[in-house]
């Protein structure tokens, strides 16, 4: 099979394909194990930072993609909850131990034996991939596969995010970046909580244009000040300068949750200018989000199958892997980027 691999860590440069394509025999399944003809792959930020070394992979080469959509091709021993033509999804969550006290208690995005779908395992980005059936998910009817794989990380992570806000009907929520994830969060918004306005704040002029034409209050960039303060938000950036502005103004008693796998060090500076008074005083709050839980991942499917939630997507052809994975590094972002595989 034809797959695009991550074969070492580089830098990405307009001129340097950051990945390779590369031809292996199809994986077969084992026992409780699955085998998916991927139909479509969203495109995330993590494979920048597994690509440039950030969260690197164990071993090379690795298949990234970690938002697959695809069918059901084989089926290997014992395994009870699929079929051969179902269409199903899998998330960044490929596997945890099952035993401890995480996965014992549906926390098992804290396991330590965690492994991540195209970083610790083959992913997406081929046009077959096989999991463990208890980590794979059916996709709900009304989605294409196109439109069902940014569901799976973008979707599932953004829920997670708000849930851990505590949002409440009502209350204003700030986005900090506005990206694949941040977009879905506010529809999701718009639906779960009608009277919450949700002020976008991004450096892109295009991206605060899109979050308005999605229904957000108020678009400005990261240290505009917005017409009131919010009650709680999100940042999806990897930078450190989003933390501060949004502590800022954050109301009292509020809670900033940080989405992203890991914040860069080229702003790590401004940390210096945190002022208690002014960014932590009044019982505010920050929480990280880590990974996903399959429960994440199946209510999330079912509550955007309810909405219904259609992402904004830019498909590009599997030929043009490199040019999906330079254009999210660009900026050049609207919605969620998803290769279509087959």
């Amino acid at each position: 099979m034809k797959a695009w691999a991550i074969t070492k860590t580089i830098k990405i440069e307009n001129n340097s394909p950051p990945l390779e394509l590369i031809d292996i025999p199809v994986p077969e399944p084992e026992d409780e194990e699955i085998q998916i003809r991927v139909k479509a792959c969203g495109v995330c930020h993590t494979e920048i930072d597994e690509i440039e070394g950030r969260t690197p992979p164990n071993t090379f080469p690795v298949i990234p993609g970690h938002q697959v959509a695809g069918v059901v091709e084989k089926t290997g021993k014992g395994v009870v909850k699929f079929k051969r033509g179902d269409r199903v999804a899998v998330g960044w969550i490929f596997s945890s131990c099952g035993k401890c006290k995480y996965c014992v208690s549906d926390r098992e995005n804290l396991c330590e034996d965690f492994k991540a779908t195209g970083r610790d395992a083959n992913g997406g980005y081929g046009e077959f991939m096989k999991i463990n059936e208890n980590f794979a998910f059916l996709i709900p009817e009304n989605f294409s596969e196109i439109e069902a794989a940014p569901l799976l990380c973008a979707g599932a992570i953004g829920y997670r995010s708000l849930r851990l806000t505590g949002l409440k009907n009502g209350e204003i929520l700030g986005l900090f970046g506005f990206g694949a994830s941040a977009h879905l969060v506010l529809k999701t918004v718009k639906y779960m909580f009608p009277s919450s306005p949700v002020f976008v704040f991004a450096r892109s002029p295009a991206e605060r244009e899109f979050a308005i034409e999605l229904g957000a209050a108020w678009g400005g960039d990261f240290s505009e000040k917005p017409p009131s303060k919010i009650d709680c938000a999100i940042d999806t950036t990897p930078v450190w300068k989003p933390v501060l502005d949004c502590l800022y103004v954050l109301k009292p008693g509020g809670r900033l949750i940080i989405n992203a796998i890991r914040k860069e060090d080229d702003d790590k500076n401004l940390l210096a200018k945190l002022n208690y008074p002014d960014h932590l005083w009044l019982e505010k709050e920050i929480k990280s989000v880590a990974n996903v839980t399959r429960k994440d991942i199946e209510e999330f499917l079912k509550l955007a199958s309810q909405i219904p939630l259609k992402p904004e997507v830019e498909e590009y052809p599997f030929e043009e892997a490199n040019r999906a994975i330079i254009d999210l590094k660009q900026r050049k972002i609207r919605g969620a980027k998803v290769l279509k595989i087959s």
